[in-house]
């Protein structure tokens, strides 16, 4: 039916923005990580932190390279459901994924 194409072609637009959202989310966390390593490789920052630092850097970068595993599970997740909804070969479902993925983008 009309309606149930029209909805079929907005949920591939958001899956297609989403994906896009997910990849700068990733940028963003590889970024803090890269932060979160000490600037210097001095023998301070070699030796093992104490039991009790929770804020030390190896645990900040651990943290935020697991938000990154998360969210690339995510992406690919999303990237392999817009590209079966593609390869059902509908020019408006293609359409929609190229206007949600650029949407996504400019966002």
């Amino acid at each position: 039916s009309p309606a149930g194409m029209v909805l079929s072609v907005l949920v591939i637009l958001l899956l297609s923005m989403l994906y896009e959202a997910i990849k700068m989310g990733k940028a963003l966390l590889l970024r803090r990580a890269l932060l979160a390593l000490p600037h210097s490789l001095s023998q301070e920052s070699l030796v093992e932190p104490e039991e009790g630092d929770p804020g030390s850097a190896q645990g900040r970068w651990f943290g935020y390279h697991v938000g990154q595993t998360l969210f690339h599970v995510v992406q690919v997740v999303l990237g392999y459901m817009v590209m079966l909804a593609v390869m059902s070969y509908n020019a408006w479902i293609f359409l929609g994924a190229i206007l949600g993925s650029t949407l996504g983008y400019f966002l």
